[in-house]
């Protein structure tokens, strides 16, 4: 197949850019986190104080990040970063991680999520959440395999139809509800939960999903001025909304209950504030924004497979890098994502997988944030300069930091499993390109 007949096309402007981030973002965390965020915080106000400083990490580490994507506003995001920072090894394992642990293990923990809110809201029995995230899976993967703009515009109509759920729940919490949201304390806290540290970690699985905009940048029409635009206004609309709904969410719920409900306080929330009929609306408003989550993450983690298959980085490269004809959509690269995330689904439950997915994420995150300071040495003119520097990129390495300290203390042995997962790729790199050489000769 010719390369002018395997490339991707860019056809993506800002509102699909846009869109792409808060829709990728706004999905089950700030839905299904808030109880375990509180067991751990403590408190509402921790909680709330969690939701926000979560939000303060993760816009440091979108404007380095921004700075850094400017300058190389390629298909694969981290892993072209990554690579063009520290060389061919550390960029392997960077888009391997997120093709083997990452991207497949979000996928199944989103899905998961969204089946607990289906099964809860037509009555069905608990046996059949994975069979239904399944299917939710494949519909969206089979909706990706046509071309990009299909998947961007239900990706900009459920960002819309998200924003529904979100302003109710707002407005209802805020000016309907009647316990205070600060200083609500939980009288049967889980003293394993964790504290502090691990409620931030959790917010951050909400927050998380931002940077997959990137893997886009070789589809983006003009990149060196739609991505950082993208990132910086898409986070900072994340961090309000996370913020009011959190407080609209403790003005309604005491806490105390939240802890009780655990993963359905959400649906407990939509039933009380609208009755029966209208807390299932609102139920269903929130699965269209997880549909618009998963549908992010399915547009973007095959395009990683994509670029490293397109540099033979992968076994059986050739098969991974083909693209349609017409739509120019990586289907073989989707098929993989969707049976990796099967896989995920069959042995992890969705709230240890959304912890392990930030973790494994972050390491790479703050090898990149390290690389602004890199690449600012090399490169005097740049399309996006990171404001207030150094300090944004000191919060963000910090914050980097703070999150695999926590995760490595609260979960030792999922922290092992999932590197042990990454460092195999090691070998599989040294396989690949051995039987290359070999078909070379």
């Amino acid at each position: 197949m010719g390369k002018e007949n395997n490339e991707l096309k860019r056809s993506l402007g800002f509102g699909s850019a846009i869109s792409i981030v808060i829709g990728t973002i706004i999905g089950s965390g700030i839905f299904f986190k808030q109880a375990s965020i509180l067991d751990s915080a403590g408190s509402s106000s921790m909680a709330i104080s969690a939701w926000i400083f979560g939000g303060v990490i993760t816009l440091a580490a979108g404007l380095t990040i921004a700075e850094i994507g400017a300058q190389m506003p390629y298909t694969g995001g981290l892993y072209v970063y990554v690579e063009n920072l520290y060389g061919r090894i550390c960029g392997f394992l960077a888009g391997w991680m997120q093709v083997i642990v990452y991207g497949p293990a979000i996928i199944a923990s989103v899905a998961g999520f969204m089946s607990i809110m289906i099964t809860n809201l037509f009555g069905i029995d608990a046996k059949w959440r994975i069979p239904i995230a399944l299917i939710i899976i494949i519909a969206i993967g089979l909706m990706n395999f046509l071309e990009n703009k299909v998947a961007a515009a239900f990706s900009v109509i459920t960002t819309i139809g998200k924003m529904i759920p979100i302003a109710a729940i707002i407005i209802f919490g805020l000016f309907w509800g009647h316990q205070d949201a600060l200083g609500q304390t939980v009288s049967e806290i889980n003293r394993s939960a964790g504290g502090f540290g691990v409620a931030v970690l959790a917010t951050l699985f909400g927050y998380d999903g931002w940077i997959l905009i990137a893997n886009l940048g070789g589809e983006m029409k003009n990149p060196q001025k739609l991505l950082p635009k993208a990132i910086i206004l898409g986070i900072s609309t994340v961090l309000v909304i996370y913020t009011l709904i959190t407080v609209g969410i403790f003005r309604f719920v005491p806490a105390n209950m939240i802890h009780s409900l655990g993963e359905n306080t959400t649906s407990y929330l939509a039933t009380r504030a609208f009755g029966d009929i209208g807390g299932k609306l609102l139920s269903i408003g929130i699965i269209v924004s997880m549909m618009g989550t998963l549908n992010g993450k399915i547009i973007t983690f095959p395009r990683i497979v994509y670029a490293m298959a397109r540099r033979g980085d992968l076994p059986f490269s050739r098969i991974l890098s083909y693209v349609t004809p017409k739509g120019k959509s990586p289907v073989v690269a989707t098929i993989f994502i969707i049976l990796l995330a099967t896989i995920m689904m069959l042995f992890f439950d969705p709230d240890h997988l959304s912890d392990l997915c930030v973790f494994t994420i972050y390491c790479f995150y703050l090898l990149t944030f390290f690389g602004i300071f890199i690449l600012r040495k090399k490169n005097s003119k740049r399309p996006f300069s990171t404001p207030l520097y150094p300090f944004v990129p000191i919060v963000a390495i910090a914050g980097g930091i703070f999150v695999l300290v926590s995760e490595l203390f609260n979960d030792p042995a999922g922290v092992l499993l999932f590197a042990g997962i990454v460092i195999i790729g090691l070998p599989v790199l040294y396989v690949v390109k051995k039987m290359d050489k070999k078909r070379l000769k």
